[in-house]
């Protein structure tokens, strides 16, 4: 369960920047602690030069703004609860974080990436899946702000020819408002009495992983027996639902954008 292993190194890294009054450098699922600096900032991966004129939104607050030409922007919205933030530039991977209050507590600088040839790009739009019928102790449900598209998404895309002989892994930006015993158990959800089953994710009808943690960048290996080379194909993620509820289906719902697929090689020059 590789996606979960990072999902949970994400939250300890949380965990510990939150009580370290520096600014955060953040690559992908990877926070560094220790470089100085008074503003948020965004800057390419590899070259570390500043990326002016990224958008950089809260979807579910309607908020947005851009990059100035030094790379820095600054947040007019108050953060309190996990909030999804999106950054995103034309050339570059869509890139999305969880941040709340002691997260943005402090300056972040952000690293994006340019995209690969081989990138591909299934949806940049934030979504919320189930069926808007949730507790306020549901995992990140003060954030909720968009309605529900129903208890499953489902995209389809075509995929060219992918470099040989490499695992190829869809990627989830960010996830928020599952409540499955284990982010319950995490800290993740307050709801003490129920917890859901996990959301399910599909890959041309297959059932390719489960995602049991809220988190950012959670990478998913897609079999290539299973991948319609020059073909269309397809995306569908499911919501969970509650275990406890025998009266009537109650979906779990939950939050994420960001979906696109990326190959190992360049998975591993992120590490």
């Amino acid at each position: 369960m590789e996606y979960l292993v990072k999902s949970f190194l994400l939250l300890l890294i949380f965990a510990y920047s939150a009580a370290t009054p520096v600014t955060a450098a953040i690559n992908g699922n990877v926070e560094k602690n220790g470089i100085s600096g008074d503003f948020n900032q965004v800057i390419d991966s590899q070259t570390k030069n500043p990326v002016s004129q990224a958008d950089i939104a809260l979807p579910s607050r309607g908020y947005k703004t851009r990059t100035d030409n030094q790379g820095r922007f600054s947040l007019g919205a108050k953060v309190d609860a996990p909030t999804i933030m999106s950054v995103q530039k034309d050339g570059y991977k869509p890139f999305s974080l969880t941040v709340d209050k002691n997260s943005m507590s402090k300056p972040i600088v952000i690293g994006i990436e340019k995209t690969n040839p081989h990138d591909i790009i299934i949806d940049k739009d934030m979504y919320h899946i189930g069926d808007d019928n949730y507790s306020a102790n549901s995992a990140n449900a003060d954030e909720f702000r968009i309605k529900a598209i129903g208890p499953f998404y489902t995209k389809n895309f075509k995929i060219g020819n992918l470099p040989p002989n490499e695992d190829v892994y869809l990627v989830i930006g960010s996830v928020i408002g599952i409540d499955t015993k284990m982010a319950r158990d995490m800290g993740q959800s307050r709801v003490t009495t129920t917890y859901a089953s996990p959301p399910q994710i599909f890959f041309n009808g297959n059932m390719i992983a489960e995602l049991n943690l809220n988190g950012d960048n959670q990478q998913i290996k897609i079999p290539r027996s299973i991948i319609r080379i020059n073909g269309n194909n397809q995306l569908t993620i499911k919501s969970g639902k509650n275990l406890f509820q025998m009266a009537y289906i109650d979906y779990d719902d939950i939050e994420l954008m960001n979906l696109f697929i990326e190959t190992n090689s360049q998975i591993a020059s992120d590490e």
